[in-house]
């Protein structure tokens, strides 16, 4: 017998309580991030010594936040029947804690440019790991990524953080052939899936959102790097 931690059982609670209230459906596409791997080998080569670079996953962020600002109502809630659109988007990153999982928040992402977004990450990862995370760092998100790419994860399907409206879950980059203008040839394939509320978004809404993600990430000069 395993007893849960508070925190394990509240995670427990409101992943069933979502599961069980919220009508998921899933959409699935596929990014080539070929120049976004090209652009980040270009930051890395330039980056002063020591000096991290934005990661994909910060990308990532940044491509959904520029969505949502863009979308209102995949920045929205469902509550007591009504739908609420939030006037800040904040997104949150789901975080592997000792045993649990947390979502620290990065306020008003779209604001904020991709090296912001990557120190903010960053720092908030570290108070996880160090057990420093306070209760307002990880409350007032509109939307949530959880990437698992990082331990060779393909594809998954995430549990929306409810009353949020989406979660989109990320998998690897990995190099892939596929066709381009006729020709087999290598690219920086990742397939992500976005979970939507069917009470708050349609299959339309969901797939243009995800479009619009899948824009960004694929000519990352829209991100601002």
């Amino acid at each position: 017998m395993v007893e849960l931690t508070k925190l394990q059982q509240t995670v427990a609670r409101r992943m069933s309580e979502s599961k069980a209230v919220a009508p998921h459906f899933y959409l699935q596409a596929e990014v080539d991030m070929t120049s976004a791997v090209a652009a980040r080998r270009r930051l890395k080569a330039s980056a002063p010594e020591g000096e991290s670079v934005p990661t994909f996953n910060d990308m990532v962020v940044k491509a959904c936040a520029i969505a949502l600002r863009e979308m209102p109502r995949a920045n929205g809630a469902y509550k007591d029947g009504r739908i609420e659109l939030y006037s800040r988007v904040n997104v949150g990153v789901a975080v592997a804690a000792q045993d649990a999982l947390v979502v620290p928040t990065v306020f008003d992402a779209d604001a904020k440019g991709l090296r912001r977004i990557s120190a903010d990450t960053k720092a908030l990862a570290a108070k996880v790991r160090d057990g420093s995370i306070t209760p307002p760092e990880l409350s007032g998100g509109t939307f949530t990524v959880s990437n698992l790419g990082m331990y060779g994860v393909s594809n998954f399907h995430a549990v929306i953080n409810t009353p949020q409206a989406a979660i989109l879950a990320v998998g690897e980059v990995k190099p892939k052939p596929a066709v381009v203008d006729g020709e087999i040839v290598p690219r920086d394939l990742m397939g992500v899936t976005l979970a939507c509320d069917h009470r708050i978004l349609y299959g339309a809404d969901g797939a243009v959102f995800l479009k619009r993600v899948r824009e960004l990430l694929e000519e990352p000069l829209g991100l601002a790097l």
